[in-house]
């Protein structure tokens, strides 16, 4: 069986407070299933070409920062894209991590549960962006299905545990309403969820 290795589109060093405790460098990665309208990473999944690399390239080129991790609680985040389609290459890489960093994923789980079920024995603290509860607006805002969406997170919560999962629950102009985004919130309460990130979109016409 082939090395898996992670379509590399950028590393942002020396993050803080945006993506997981500690400073935390985002490992940005191509691929992703759903096509939103309002995608922040359009541009850069669209114009700069993947650079293939193995899990052991990777972590040298991010241990530079091993001291800030450790004495921050610190560590790394996949991000992209969707960072579970390469939940065999996290599982890989966290392998060669020192004990002390945290690895996080920022993912819409509109995956295979498979691929939810090697993410959770890897993954320290997930990211999720519901985007929204209702089938209809979650069709219309990504062109994917809601259903897969609600029943990975359902089983990343039964996996790992409410404390490790923070849901982020847009407001979507154009899309949703302040109250649609109420409902979401919830909705997903009844469904365990502790951990919730409300905020609105900040819209840039290209």
């Amino acid at each position: 069986m082939a090395e898996p290795r992670y379509p590399l589109l950028s590393l942002s060093r020396l993050r803080m407070g945006i993506d997981g405790p500690g400073v935390t460098t985002l490992i940005a990665g191509a691929g992703c299933p759903l096509q939103c309208r309002w995608c922040i990473n359009r541009k850069l999944l669209r114009e700069v070409t993947a650079e293939p690399v193995t899990a052991e390239v990777l972590y040298e080129r991010v241990r530079i920062d091993d001291l800030y991790f450790r004495a921050s609680g610190g560590g790394v985040c996949f991000g992209g894209g969707e960072a579970l389609l390469h939940a065999d290459f996290i599982r890989r890489f966290r392998a060669l991590c020192p004990s002390e960093w945290l690895v996080g994923a920022e993912t819409s789980l509109s995956v295979a549960p498979e691929l939810v079920r090697i993410a959770a024995g890897a993954v320290d603290f997930f990211l999720v962006d519901c985007k929204d509860m209702n089938a209809d607006i979650y069709r219309r805002y990504t062109g994917g299905d809601a259903a897969l969406m609600k029943e990975n997170l359902r089983l990343l919560l039964d996996a790992v545990g409410p404390e490790r999962v923070t849901v982020r629950v847009p407001l979507i102009p154009q899309y949703s309403t302040s109250a649609d985004q109420s409902r979401n919130v919830e909705t997903l309460k009844g469904m365990g969820v502790t951990k919730l990130d409300c905020f609105e979109y900040v819209i840039k016409e290209e």
